[in-house]
């Protein structure tokens, strides 16, 4: 009786999982989590923004059109391909400051050493600081105080 169970088990938690995704399409939500009797279930999908991603860096393009626009155009046609993006390493909310009395840690144009805080992902309740990966310029901020972000979105730009 035990093997006969444990047998029907992973069907129960596929069916699950199957729900979730379900409701993932349905709802058009990018991830959801649930835990029930013990068992904790996430299931997330990759949803491309390719199309959300060019107007959130429009706002910064008049106060920084001196410097991105003159040095980088291909940067600005697509950011997640330019050698000096930092991408998210997880899904998360980001936050551009450590609270919100706070300056943001980085500014179009900030000097930065590798290793230096450039924003801050929540992901399920945790702040997980993203260092610079390395030293140079910030030429572009992708992202917006308290914007969702997906793996692999470009966050900032270092030149």
């Amino acid at each position: 009786m035990t093997a006969k169970h444990e047998a029907d088990k992973p069907s129960g938690e596929q069916q699950l999982i199957r729900e979730l995704a379900q409701l993932l399409n349905d709802t058009g939500l990018s991830e959801i989590e649930i835990e029930k009797s013990g068992l904790k279930v996430r299931v997330a999908r990759t949803v491309t923004i390719a199309a959300a991603v060019p107007p959130a860096p429009t706002p910064f393009a008049p106060s920084s059109s001196p410097a991105p626009v003159p040095s980088s155009p291909a940067a600005s046609a697509d950011p997640g391909k330019h050698p000096g993006a930092v991408k998210s390493p997880m899904v998360g909310t980001a936050y551009r400051s450590p609270d919100p009395k706070a300056p943001p840690f980085v500014e179009v144009g900030t000097r930065v050493q590798q290793g230096d805080t450039l924003l801050i992902i929540e992901a399920m309740k945790t702040m997980n600081q993203i260092p610079a990966p390395r030293s140079g310029t910030v030429t572009a901020v992708m992202v917006e105080n308290g914007q969702p972000v997906e793996f692999g979105e470009p966050l900032v730009i270092i030149e």
